[in-house]
């Protein structure tokens, strides 16, 4: 868990006296009672013939008398660790102590939050408890609370969200979760049919059946075999059926303290995607879906995992919720693009007519990709760098390529402009971000209302 801590000048936390700690829901210690076990079991899968030769070895009484050690001793572990785990919420910051030996305090403030995710296991979801996930800024990871009942997971949610709106702790718990109003909705028939339409699990598929094939008349090693294809097989799993569990009955909602976005067969997930904290937005739009309209919206966050917005949806049901997201800006028409000079076919052949560059009074964007056409939309105000980079190659052509770095550690491309073109882009943009920063409404928290009616691709 990641420590986010205050300045020396930030005003200090409510006196430890006067705050209530909490524990963790009683189920967390069957849950962290297997990480002595995931910590053996990770050892005999690392290195399967020492483990065979010590479990040969060991007779039915030691065997026996191990697990009666184990199993104790996990459980004991998982009770300790629930036991010295606290958390509370103060005026300024939300506290979580942990650790048996070595003590450790993690001060996450409030102000800093960027969002307060709800997540349940299928477990967690039978046994009714939830896990919560806070992004806070500057971490590299989400710090969680894992695991508290369902209500009071809503509740803590609420209250935290509250807080970072600047309402005053006294009220904080008054104020209740924002409602949300439905604007997209993905049915699970369309996502089905939308991941059968996609080249990547069918490709993977493939490889997963003709390499270890290939592999096994080659060497007859059946470990070998193994090696290969269980991770050609998970990936071809993770990017068709394993993209289905985790996007069903996608919804995306619309609420005062961002977009809310809900989806999941096994693991049920509640995301919300803070308001004025979208760096970038990218709309992909495979091959096969060109015909049925359909598009998958992407998007950057800073300091944030969310990264996607809708997973397939018609054109203009994504731009709305993209004008949603990003207020004022416009995806830019097809007719609105600049193509690359024809020079730059020797640069890149076959692919230079795909890209394009585009520039309106709120947002870049540049696309690419014939198979898979990718459209960048990064707002002026976002953009915190812009940067011109020419190669030998493509000095001698008279192109270059433009760079627009984001808060998220991303960076849009546009390739294969004209040199002259490139150098005005650059100086433009850096005007056009100095105004976009000035200009650009404060990040808060329930700044906004609910409008408009819900979708359904």
């Amino acid at each position: 868990m990641t420590d986010s801590r205050a300045p020396e000048d930030t005003p200090a936390a409510a006196p430890a006296e006067a705050v209530r700690e909490h524990r963790l829901h009683p189920f967390t210690p069957l849950r962290r009672a297997w990480a002595p076990i995931a910590v053996l079991l990770g050892w005999a899968v690392h290195d399967m013939d020492q483990a065979q030769r010590q479990l040969a070895h060991l007779t039915g009484t030691t065997l026996t008398i191990g697990l009666a050690v184990l199993v104790p001793a996990a459980a004991l572990y998982g009770f300790l660790t629930w036991w010295f785990t606290h958390f509370a919420v103060t005026d300024t910051e939300l506290r979580i102590r942990t650790g048996l030996l070595f003590r450790r305090t993690a001060h996450i403030r409030l102000d800093r939050l960027q969002a307060v995710d709800i997540t349940q296991p299928l477990v967690a979801r039978l046994v009714g408890v939830a896990k919560l996930k806070l992004d806070v800024v500057g971490a590299d990871k989400k710090d969680e609370l894992s695991y508290l009942g369902e209500k009071q997971a809503r509740d803590l949610r609420a209250e935290l969200l509250a807080r970072a709106a600047g309402f005053a702790p006294e009220s904080a718990r008054e104020v209740g979760e924002a409602p949300a109003r439905q604007i997209l909705h993905t049915p699970p028939r369309t996502l089905a049919v939308a991941l059968l339409l996609t080249g990547t699990p069918w490709a993977m598929l493939l490889a997963a059946i003709v390499v270890p094939t290939f592999l096994w008349f080659a060497t007859h090693n059946l470990w070998t075999v193994i090696g290969v294809g269980v991770p050609l097989a998970g990936g071809a799993f993770t990017n068709s059926a394993g993209r289905f569990i985790k996007e069903y009955d996608w919804t995306v909602g619309e609420s005062e303290d961002g977009l809310r976005i809900d989806h999941g067969l096994l693991d049920q997930v509640h995301e919300t995607v803070p308001p004025g904290r979208v760096q970038t937005v990218r709309i992909v739009e495979p091959l096969l879906w060109r015909r049925r309209g359909w598009v998958r919206v992407e998007l950057h966050v800073a300091g944030s995992a969310n990264s996607v917005l809708v997973p397939v949806a018609p054109r203009e049901h994504a731009e709305d919720v993209i004008a949603r997201i990003l207020p004022g800006v416009e995806v830019p028409k097809p007719t609105e693009f600049t193509p690359a000079p024809r020079r730059g076919r020797w640069c890149v052949p076959f692919w230079w007519r795909a890209y394009g560059v585009a520039v309106t009074e709120t947002a870049f964007a540049a696309r690419q990709g014939l198979l898979q056409r990718r459209l960048s939309l990064v707002p002026h105000a976002k953009v915190q760098s812009v940067r011109l980079t020419q190669g030998p190659w493509e000095r001698c052509w008279r192109v270059a390529g433009l760079h627009l770095d984001t808060g998220a550690n991303k960076t849009v491309t546009a390739r294969l402009r004209d040199a002259q073109e490139a150098a005005e882009l650059l100086r433009a943009q850096a005007d056009r971000s100095r105004t976009g920063r000035r200009e650009a409404r404060p990040d808060r928290w329930m700044s906004k209302a609910p409008s408009k009616a819900p979708h359904s691709p």
